[in-house]
């Protein structure tokens, strides 16, 4: 299986380069309905509970205050297509307080599902010192999904994220890595505490989490969200000069962001993808994902061939 590859263009790097072929990369440019007239996202259940997530969200990165009116209207936008999930932490600059204010000025905490996460040491503090200061900065009184981040201090603050949740300040508590070398390490965490969430690197060209941690999620009924779905950017530069398989139509994407995340979020195991964006025009197309058909097991298959041989 491929790992995850080296070279980490932004999709708005690769668009603006030039290099892309016509319709290899272009985003559809019909705009989208208004809300209303827009077909509901897929769903799929939090195993431990039941409750149901939009399989694709808005992960976020290390936003800078300049980033305030975009942040504003991905959210505002994501909210308006049916999206619910929104993954951040501590440690990525402002953007907890970015999304705190945003979420505010809209008014709409309580529609979304908001992720953070937190380790035991660092810039925030650590521990209770980083979870009250992700509360203050987030605008609400409790965390959908805390998340110990990249494995930081799992055993350390375990009693503390056990004893949030059953005090109603966490909903669910989460692990995470964005690396393969780590998964080994996961596996054994998973088996080891009760854990509501895994976080993991997962895409078309980096499917070793689907060989370990997606078999033991559904095992252990944990949920899953997938991070960099689109490998850093890296995926759409290995695609930049290719059009979609006219088969692409088979699962309604058309755009080969549609194309990865379909992949992505199709996994029994996956409850949600978390790609990343700052424009609303690439929300709209990751949005545009949650919706239509899934590739089933033949199409996945169909898929990865397809990926292989062409790297």
């Amino acid at each position: 299986m491929s790992s995850r590859l080296q070279f980490r263009p932004s999709r708005r790097q690769v668009l603006q380069s030039g290099l892309a072929a016509g319709a290899a990369l272009a985003l559809p440019r019909a705009p989208w309905a208004e809300a209303d007239s827009v077909s509901p996202p897929v769903t799929k259940p939090i195993p431990g509970t039941g409750e149901r997530l939009p399989v694709v969200g808005l992960g976020t990165d290390k936003f800078r205050t300049s980033a305030r009116d975009a942040i504003q209207a991905e959210i505002k936008r994501m909210h308006e297509l049916g999206g619910t999930v929104i993954d951040t932490a501590a440690a990525y600059g402002d953007s907890e307080m970015l999304i705190g204010d945003a979420l505010a000025a809209l008014g709409i905490r309580e529609g979304l599902f908001l992720a953070t996460k937190l380790t035991a040491g660092g810039l925030s503090g650590g521990g209770e010192a980083s979870f009250q200061r992700s509360l203050e900065r987030l605008r609400t009184q409790r965390i959908d999904l805390l998340q110990v981040h990249n494995l930081n201090g799992v055993d350390e603050l375990m009693p503390a994220l056990q004893a949030w949740k059953r005090t109603g300040r966490i909903r669910h508590i989460g692990i995470t890595t964005s690396r393969a070398a780590q998964h080994a390490q996961m596996a054994e965490f998973m088996r080891k505490y009760p854990l509501d969430f895994i976080q993991v690197d997962y895409s078309l060209a980096n499917r070793d989490a689907a060989t370990t941690l997606l078999p033991l999620a559904l095992e252990r009924k944990i949920g899953v969200l997938a991070n960099v779905p689109f490998g850093f950017g890296s995926l759409f530069a290995q695609l930049q000069a290719r059009a979609l398989p006219d088969w692409a139509g088979d699962i309604d994407a058309g755009s080969w962001g549609q194309f990865l995340l379909k992949y992505v979020v199709s996994h029994p195991a996956v409850t949600c993808a978390i790609p990343g964006s700052t424009q609303v025009m690439h929300l709209e197309d990751n949005q545009r994902a949650a919706r239509g058909r899934l590739p089933d097991e033949p199409m996945r298959r169909r898929m990865e061939q397809f990926w292989d041989a062409m790297v």
